[in-house]
C-alpha cells in the first residue's frame, strides 16, 4: 500500500468523523447512520489514532457485531483492545436505550442526565503553566522518530548525525508507519524509511539493532517563559489504554540539532521494533535524555503538580511523560501509531526559558 493511498483513506475517514462531530446532539443525529465493525476497521486501516477512533465510537450510534467471531475478525484487522472495549460498551448502551433512542432522548424523558447511558470518558493529556495566579495550557506536540546506526552515547553526539536530523525533518506519517506495522515484519518498516529518504542508503543491509531518536521539528519553541522556575499542572488520568499509575511527568532539556530540530531522547531497539504489536520493548531501560531534577506532587491518579528543584538556565526544554519503572515494556506498534502508551511517550510540551528570565 502506498503512502498516497493511505492518505486518501485517512482523508475519507476524517471526513466521516467530521460529520459525526458536526452533528452533535442536533436533530440530524437522529438520522445518523450507526457505526459498524467495518467502519471501525476502515479507520484503523487508514492509520487514525486510537484516541480518535475511541471518540468516534463513543459519539456515534452503535451497530456492532460483538460476537466471538466478530471480535476475532476485529483483532485480525488490527483493532486494539481499548477500541473493542469501547465498541462493546457502546453496543450495550444501544441495547439498554433501544435502537431509536439516545442519550438526548433519555435526558428529555426523565430529566436526569446521570441516568442516561454514556460511554467511558477519555481525555488527551494536558500540561498547564501556572504563573502569577494565572494559568495557560501549553500546546501538545508530537515528536518525530528517526533511526540511525550511531550508538546513543549522548544526545550531543546524535545532534550532528544527518540521518537523525533528516529523519525528524521528513516527519514520516502515522499512516505510513501504520501500514508498515500491519505487514508485521522488518521489511515493511524498512521500506517506509527508505521511501522517506531517512536512511540515506544505510538500510541496504539489515542491522539487528538501530538507535531510535525522538525529536521535535523546528529550531526553537514558540512558548517563551520569563520565569526560571516554572510550575506545571499535568493531567493524563483518562488516556485510552494507559494506566496513569505507570507514568509520571518529567522535565527534560532539549538538544538543538543543526538548527533544524531539537532532540528529546534516544534508545536502541530492534530495527523492526515499530512493526510489532507485542509489548516486549524495554524502551526506557537505557533511554538517553537530559532530565531536570523536579519536585513532584501527586494530587490524584494521573494528576501532578511539578516544578524544577533549581532555576533553569536559558534554553530549550519540554515536559514529557515517562514510565515510572525503567523496565516498563511497550509495543513498538503503539509507538509507531501513537496510541496508548505510545501516545504518551511520543508527546511533549516544549518551552524555552528566555535569556532574561528571572
Amino acid at each position: 500500500m502506498t503512502t498516497k493511498k493511505v492518505k486518501g483513506g485517512m482523508v475519507c475517514a476524517l471526513l466521516a468523523l467530521s460529520s459525526v462531530a458536526l452533528s452533535g446532539t442536533s436533530p440530524a443525529q437522529q438520522s445518523q447512520k450507526p457505526l459498524t465493525n467495518d467502519g471501525v476497521m476502515q479507520m484503523v486501516q487508514a492509520g487514525i489514532s486510537e484516541s480518535v477512533i475511541v471518540a468516534a465510537i463513543q459519539s456515534s450510534p452503535a451497530n456492532y457485531d460483538t460476537s466471538t467471531d466478530g471480535l476475532i475478525k476485529l483483532k485480525k484487522a488490527g483493532v486494539t483492545p481499548d477500541e473493542m472495549k469501547a465498541m462493546i460498551a457502546a453496543q450495550q448502551g444501544a441495547k439498554e436505550v433501544g435502537p431509536d433512542t439516545g442519550r438526548a432522548k433519555a435526558v428529555a424523558e426523565n430529566g436526569n442526565p446521570a441516568s442516561a447511558p454514556s460511554g467511558p470518558k477519555w481525555h488527551m493529556p494536558t500540561v498547564t503553566l501556572v504563573e502569577s495566579g494565572a494559568s495557560r495550557e501549553l500546546p501538545m506536540e508530537r515528536t518525530q522518530l528517526a533511526e540511525t546506526k550511531t550508538k546513543p552515547h549522548s544526545l550531543a553526539s546524535l545532534a550532528g548525525d544527518s540521518a537523525v536530523t533528516q529523519g525528524i525533518q521528513a516527519g514520516v506519517t502515522d499512516a505510513s508507519w501504520s501500514a508498515a506495522s500491519h505487514i508485521n515484519n522488518g521489511m515493511g518498516g524498512s521500506a517506509v524509511v527508505q521511501a522517506g529518504g531517512i536512511f540515506n542508503g544505510i538500510m541496504s543491509r539489515r542491522q539487528s539493532m538501530v538507535t531510535y531518536v525522538w525529536g521535535v521539528p523546528g529550531p526553537g519553541s514558540s512558548n517563551v517563559l520569563q520565569t526560571t522556575i516554572p510550575k506545571f499542572a499535568v493531567k493524563f488520568a483518562n488516556v485510552p489504554g494507559v494506566n496513569p499509575d505507570e507514568f509520571a511527568p518529567q522535565v527534560v532539556k532539549l538538544t538543538p540539532a543543526q538548527n533544524t530540530c531539537r532532540l528529546v531522547g534516544a534508545t536502541q531497539g530492534k530495527e523492526d521494533a515499530r512493526s510489532h504489536d507485542t509489548a516486549d520493548w524495554e524502551i526506557y531501560s537505557s533511554f538517553v535524555e537530559d532530565r531536570v531534577a523536579v519536585n513532584l506532587q501527586k494530587t490524584a491518579p494521573g494528576e501532578y503538580e511539578m516544578l524544577p528543584q533549581s532555576a533553569l538556565l536559558p534554553g530549550e526544554y519540554a515536559v514529557v511523560l515517562r514510565p515510572v519503572s525503567r523496565s516498563e515494556k511497550v509495543s513498538g506498534g503503539d509507538v509507531a501509531r501513537r496510541q496508548g502508551p505510545g501516545l504518551v511517550f511520543d508527546t511533549v510540551w516544549s518551552f524555552r526559558v528566555a535569556d532574561d528570565a528571572q
